[in-house]
């Protein structure tokens, strides 16, 4: 039986709207006003401008929001990032870094399909529920920007962000590590161990270690397959983290959603089509 999981409406809405947000990883802007900033190599960028609405975090508590990364790629990161800058600066640079990367990659579709789009990702956005999901509720605290593509990007931050605690929610509800949750979405196949492995940084001891484990448990065969069982578990948690995530998709209804997939649709498509959002990509979002 298959481990791909249904397409659920939660799930398209997602994998819709996902590049818009995805935009702030791939495109130069955001790095290079992180390092404006002081901030030294590309991961203390990415750390530092994630968590910048939660405070100068410390590495305990970044590995907690941020677990299926290996614990010493963030302690490289943070706190050390707060010691060349604070996260007001980083959370305002960055806005700005990705409302000029938006502008200048987007497709020429006109404001008025913009501001559409953004009004229906934050009337979604009305329908998230912050317990148990410290990143999405410290993004929802952020000023709204005033152009309408920074307004469309903190929105689909928020939703996303509201998905992914969902997702450490599911994952942690089954048992599993952030390493192993990453080898048994390896094991899927949507997306090469070696792109998770290296852009969560985890070591091959690592990641012998931890496939060892879910083989004893009866999750991978001893090729890393996902089994049976396995397949079931990894089903069952992105069920998991469709069902966490409908919230929003319930205030905005069948049609608002529908409509909100239309217009972010070939926006997305451009981005991955253009280059700029790779496919596969280590978050795991396909092509819409």
């Amino acid at each position: 039986m298959s481990s791909t999981p249904t397409p659920t409406l939660a799930r398209r809405f997602w994998e819709t709207i996902e590049p818009v947000h995805a935009v702030a990883y791939f495109a130069p802007e955001p790095a290079e006003a992180a390092r404006a900033l002081g901030l030294i190599g590309w991961w203390m960028g990415y750390f530092a401008g994630r968590l910048a609405p939660l405070g100068p975090l410390r590495a305990p508590e970044a590995n907690a929001l941020c677990f299926a990364f290996a614990p010493a790629r963030v302690a490289r990161a943070l706190p050390d990032a707060w010691a060349y800058t604070t996260p007001a600066k980083v959370l305002d640079t960055r806005i700005g870094a990705v409302e000029a990367a938006l502008t200048r990659v987007l497709p020429p579709v006109g404001d008025r399909l913009l501001e559409r789009l953004a009004d229906l990702l934050e009337r979604a956005v009305e329908g998230c529920g912050y317990e148990g999901r410290p990143l999405a509720a410290a993004w929802s605290g952020v000023r709204r920007p005033d152009s309408v593509v920074g307004r469309l990007w903190l929105a689909t931050t928020v939703l996303r962000e509201h998905r992914g605690d969902g997702h450490i929610i599911a994952v942690v509800h089954a048992g599993l590590t952030g390493i192993e949750a990453t080898l048994t979405h390896a094991a899927t196949g949507n997306v090469p161990r070696d792109l998770l492995q290296s852009s969560r940084g985890w070591s091959d001891a690592q990641w012998e270690l931890a496939r060892r484990r879910l083989v004893a448990r009866g999750l991978l065969d001893r090729d890393s397959r996902l089994t049976k069982t396995g397949g079931a578990l990894r089903r069952d948690i992105e069920h998991a983290t469709d069902r966490l995530a409908a919230d929003p998709v319930t205030l905005l209804g069948a049609a608002g959603v529908e409509e909100a997939i239309t217009l972010a649709t070939p926006l997305a498509r451009h981005l991955v089509d253009s280059g700029l959002i790779p496919v596969p990509n280590p978050i795991g979002a396909p092509r819409p």
